[in-house]
């Protein structure tokens, strides 16, 4: 096989990989901090996306323009979502919990279906458009910038865990939620800082992909699932085994989607999880709910 062709499927995959890795570890904080897997995190990109899109439609921004709005939209949302259900659920059984958090995504996805109908939609003309070819591989620009700012977001995301007084708070919950309260952690505060970094990781995820990606009411349901076995494979809780597992399952879909079918390359994702499952069942990086 060319290497060129080889070289363009490993570059695909790591840019798709960055983005992956930076959805993943809003959710991989949320389940460190709170021990809750929010089944509706992919549903909450898929908020976001909409955002961006009619944002464009309607006032003719761009996606990159409007930013700021989308990523407050998401986390509005996702801290609404804690405040009103999430909270109340914290302390029932695992089931209760995991109920509650499918039924916001079915909520969510029936909502985007009710409200904007079943139609693809893109962003057509971004600011950020176009290609350049370096040795035969191509860039795309806006995937290009799509990687490059997913891979700053959770640089800064991880320099808030490890460098900051909130971070060493949230770290500190994570490992002991009783010794922090004793510690005067404010506990509630956390949980909330923890929705709050979460859901602007993912609406920076979802404005960064309105560019060049399209957007249906069932879009939540690809990105969440491969968020939730990004998680699973990173370490549960881990931030980092989050970043290092997305750049993983992006290598897996470029290439092994190339070399097999595209039409198996989800199912390679789990195959190759189940297989590191099998070796480290507690996943690549994660040793607990530690962040």
């Amino acid at each position: 096989m060319d290497r060129v062709v080889v070289i363009q499927c490993i570059v695909n995959g790591l840019l798709l990989g960055f983005v992956f890795s930076l959805i993943a570890a809003g959710l991989s904080l949320i389940f460190g901090v709170m021990g809750f897997v929010n089944f509706a995190h992919g549903d909450m990109l898929m908020v976001g996306l909409y955002t961006s899109f009619y944002l464009w439609s309607l006032f003719r921004l761009d996606p990159l323009v409007s930013m700021p709005v989308t990523v407050c939209v998401v986390i509005v949302l996702g801290v609404a979502m804690y405040k009103v259900i999430i909270s109340r659920v914290l302390n029932a059984p695992r089931m209760m919990q995991m109920l509650a958090s499918f039924g916001m995504m079915v909520l969510l996805r029936s909502s985007a279906q009710f409200f904007f109908g079943t139609k693809y939609h893109l962003v057509s003309d971004p600011v950020i458009e176009g290609s350049v070819s370096i040795g035969g591989v191509a860039l795309g620009f806006p995937q290009l910038f799509a990687g490059i700012a997913a891979i700053a977001s959770s640089a800064v995301l991880y320099w808030i865990l490890e460098r900051t007084e909130l971070g060493r708070a949230l770290k500190a919950t994570a490992e002991n939620r009783d010794a922090a309260y004793l510690m005067g952690i404010d506990i509630n505060k956390m949980n909330t800082l923890a929705w709050v970094l979460g859901s602007a990781s993912v609406g920076l995820a979802a404005a960064l992909l309105s560019s060049y990606y399209f957007v249906f009411p069932d879009v939540g349901a690809v990105f969440g699932m491969i968020a939730v076995v990004t998680v699973a494979l990173g370490g549960f809780g881990s931030v980092a085994g989050a970043f290092v597992a997305g750049i993983a399952i992006g290598l897996v879909m470029g290439v092994g989607g190339f070399y097999i079918s595209t039409e198996y390359k989800y199912a390679m994702i789990f195959v190759v999880f189940l297989l590191v499952e099998a070796v480290r069942p507690q996943g690549l990086m994660g040793t607990s709910k530690h962040l």
